[in-house]
């Protein structure tokens, strides 16, 4: 587990945020990694998306010596007010006691990271409680978001605030010489803020691209159609509190003006502290160059946020998992990225990221060992 206690972090205020330029990963590099694979005795593009991860990994990192023996899983907990409107089968309680099973190292995506030597930082950014446990880093900032069907969520500067604890925690990883960071999150409620979130945001889009049908998916203006389409059941809701979470989420979109709003109000609007966090570590790994490996709808959602804020964060994003959320897949999509793993996931926790993490080391021992064409006197394959 990492440190906890409180730190003094950077942060950026509304203006310093407004003025974040993204660069672009170092092409150069990515065709260097390339060309190394391509030297591999082995069937050209024979890992197939696997060779082209590394090859943005490396462009991302600026070298072509890959790297994946420190790796850190930042795991966001917040409560979310909107759970008082019956969108969730359980109550925030269980977001402390989940988290207190992170830190105990028992939860379900503690016991796979430690088996997978990832490094575990659980962050409490507005957990419902003061009970807090060792283990925890605190940068509690409210205990819980406020009701969102009754007035915003956050603050701009309590929103801001949460995106700065995202940046500051990919800036301490990458002083610490973490080689990526994996993300994760724990909140009741949290796939209806996510739900309204990505509806708002993908709402603004004019076109959607393919279906896979290869059908064209226009811009859906009807915004009671688009909740519909992109709100799931979360953690298991009947046929009931699944319709009065699309209700919540359509009313609300409505009351706020979200599809004329800029993503950072539409954030505070109907977001949660763990969204926002994430957003910054989304950011964060654009600022610090280093591979953000996300989880699943929260965490797409807050990839889609980062992105809307700032175009080019999401070449330092990676897809872990498609996730079982509908509104992942339409995300994905948004975003241009393709997840390596399809299991019908729904846990969250930041485990679909981890489990990604064992197919991406046996890629990397076929690039750092495998037999080069030379050192087995054949030629190599030759690109058409």
């Amino acid at each position: 587990m990492g440190c906890s206690g409180k730190q003094k972090l950077t942060e950026y205020g509304f203006e310093d945020l407004r003025s974040l330029k993204v660069s672009a990963p170092d092409e150069e590099v990515r065709k260097k990694v390339k060309e190394i694979w391509d030297d591999i005795a082995k069937p050209l593009d024979g890992l197939g998306d696997f060779e082209e991860l590394f090859c943005r990994i490396g462009a991302i990192k600026g070298s072509t010596d890959l790297c994946l023996s420190k790796k850190a899983l930042v795991i966001m907990c917040s409560d979310n007010g909107i759970v008082r409107e019956g969108v969730s089968q359980s109550d925030s309680s269980v977001t402390l006691s989940v988290l207190k099973n992170m830190v105990r190292g028992r939860s379900s995506v503690a016991v796979m990271a430690e088996k997978n030597g990832i490094d575990v930082f659980v962050y409490d950014v507005g957990v419902d409680s003061d009970d807090i446990p060792k283990g925890c880093i605190d940068r509690k900032i409210d205990h819980g978001t406020k009701d969102f069907y009754i007035e915003p969520a956050m603050s701009r500067e309590e929103t801001i605030k949460a995106i700065n604890v995202g940046i500051g925690a990919v800036k301490e990883c990458k002083d610490n010489g973490y080689d990526m960071i994996l993300t994760g999150e724990m909140g009741i409620g949290n796939t209806t803020t996510s739900s309204a979130v990505s509806a708002s945001l993908l709402g603004r889009i004019k076109e959607l691209g393919n279906d896979k049908k290869g059908n064209e998916l226009k811009e859906i203006s009807n915004i009671d159609l688009l909740a519909e389409k992109i709100t799931g059941r979360g953690a298991g809701l009947d046929d009931k509190k699944l319709e009065n979470k699309k209700k919540i989420i359509k009313e609300a979109i409505k009351k706020y003006s979200l599809l004329n709003a800029d993503p950072l109000t539409v954030l505070s609007s109907v977001g949660g502290f763990d969204i926002a966090a994430l957003t910054g570590v989304c950011i964060g790994g654009a600022l610090f160059d280093i591979p953000i490996i996300l989880d699943g709808v929260i965490t797409l959602t807050a990839a889609l946020t980062a992105e809307e804020l700032f175009p080019g964060v999401k070449d330092y994003l990676i897809l872990s998992h498609k996730g079982k959320e509908p509104a992942s897949e339409m995300i994905a999509e948004r975003l241009q990225m393709k997840a390596v793993i399809d299991a019908d996931m729904a846990l969250g926790e930041g485990t679909g990221a981890v489990m990604m993490m064992s197919l991406l080391e046996d890629a990397l021992s076929v690039y750092k060992n495998a037999s080069r064409f030379s050192e087995i006197e054949v030629e190599n394959y030759l690109r058409n």
